[in-house]
This record gives structure tokens, C-alpha cells and sequence, in this order.
């Protein structure tokens, strides 16, 4: 089983049981800054925080990466080049790139391809496997036909998808996004923080639950729901 609590813009925590057997805390671009977050980086301190994710180093998303990996000696997670960055500010990470699984033994991490941009290296979603329970962040993103493969590969149980269009994907494209991953979980994500990306999410959830059949949460920022 496991916890997704949402803060936010794209901002995630999630509690899982790794492939140690041993309950892992892994919080995804935490912007604990941005307009709709019930927390500040100080509400993690001495919290017990295992992974911090990266999907790319836009400000809403690199976030208060580095503050939270201070306050709580948590390993951030990115492309090599973010990963650098986060050394030389003092703080622990483990770099890599997209393709297969990093080398970490208590999760299965994979970067994916993300169609974006970024100033170090690539941006890129993540797939986060544990023992029991496999999540799909897509990070910032437009549409992209190899998100069938992300589904074929990694079957992943739960999808986190940005739905408020102009910089990611909007409803549109997030609903077939659904078709090519396979879910059975969607939490729509990024939209409403700005008014540029206004969207409804009870309208895509409607779309995808009355297309495929996939079942669609709206989080509130500070809710959470446990999987399955």
C-alpha cells in the first residue's frame, strides 16, 4: 500500500514500502513556495524524507529542493546536471539520465523523456517503483507517443498528469495520455496556480472516466489518498 499527498502545482509526497521491505518517504519537485501549498520547507524538518525527485530546474519545480534536503538530509534525485547543482550546494543526490533504472537498491527510479525545456541538462518525468505500488510523475509535459512504452514497461499503477496546458499538456492531451499509459489511478497536477493555466479538473476527469473507465482523484492541496 501506499500515501500520495498532494501540495500543489506538481508537488507530491509519496509513502511506499521499497523493495527492501522498509517504508520509504519520497517527496516530487517540491515547491513548498508555490501559491496553493498548505506547507513551507520548515514542516519537513526532522521529518523523515528519503528521496527528494527533480523532474527539471524550473523554479516550480526544483522548488525548495535544496532547503528540504538541508532540514532533512534527504538524497536528491535528477539528470546529472541538477544532481551537480545540488552538490554544490552542500546537499546529497544521486545524478543520472534517462534510460534504465538507477542504480539505487531500496527503489526502482527511471527517468523518462519529458517534452519540455530546462537550463541543466534535459527535463524528464520519473517512474518510482517499490515493493507494492508503481507511480508515473510525468514532470512538465507535452504529449509524446513513447508514453505508451512508459506504460508497457513499467505498468504503472498511478499517474500524475499536468492538465493546465500552456507551458504542459492540457485537457486534451492529458486525456489521451491516459489511453497510452494504462493506469489505473490519474491525479491531475499543474493547473490553477496561475491564471494561465486555468483548467477544470472535474471536467478531465469526466472525459477519462467516461472514455476508458480509469478512475480520476482531484486532490485539494494538503489531501492525500491511499493506493489501492
Amino acid at each position: 500500500m501506499g500515501v500520495i499527498k498532494y501540495y500543489g502545482h506538481s508537488f507530491f509526497e509519496v509513502v511506499l514500502t521499497g523493495l527492501d521491505g522498509k517504508e520509504k518517504t519520497i517527496l516530487i519537485d517540491p515547491w513548498a513556495g508555490n501559491p496553493l501549498s498548505p506547507v513551507k520547507p520548515r514542516d519537513f524538518k526532522d521529518r523523515k524524507v528519503d528521496y527528494i525527485i527533480v523532474t527539471h530546474d524550473h523554479g516550480d519545480h526544483l522548488g525548495d529542493a535544496i532547503e528540504i534536503a538541508r532540514l532533512t538530509g534527504g538524497v536528491v534525485v535528477g539528470v546529472y546536471e541538477i544532481a551537480l547543482y545540488a552538490e554544490e550546494h552542500g546537499v546529497k543526490a544521486i545524478g543520472g539520465n534517462i534510460g534504465g533504472a538507477l542504480k539505487i537498491p531500496d527503489l526502482e527510479i527511471i527517468l523518462t523523456p519529458a517534452t519540455h525545456s530546462s537550463s541543466r541538462g534535459v527535463p524528464v518525468g520519473v517512474v518510482v517503483r517499490g515493493r507494492d505500488l508503481s507511480i508515473y510523475h510525468a514532470g512538465d509535459t507535452g504529449l509524446f507517443s513513447e508514453m505508451e512504452l512508459i506504460g508497457e514497461l513499467y505498468s504503472p499503477d498511478v499517474a500524475l498528469l499536468p492538465i493546465g496546458g500552456h507551458f504542459t499538456m492540457g485537457i486534451r492531451e492529458a486525456v489521451k495520455a491516459v489511453e497510452l499509459l494504462g493506469p489505473k489511478l490519474v491525479i491531475p497536477m499543474h493547473y490553477n496556480t496561475f491564471p494561465v493555466i486555468q483548467a477544470d479538473p472535474f471536467e478531465f476527469k469526466k472525459l477519462v472516466e467516461e472514455k476508458y473507465g480509469v478512475r480520476v482523484v482531484v486532490l485539494n492541496p494538503g489531501e492525500s489518498i491511499s493506493y489501492p
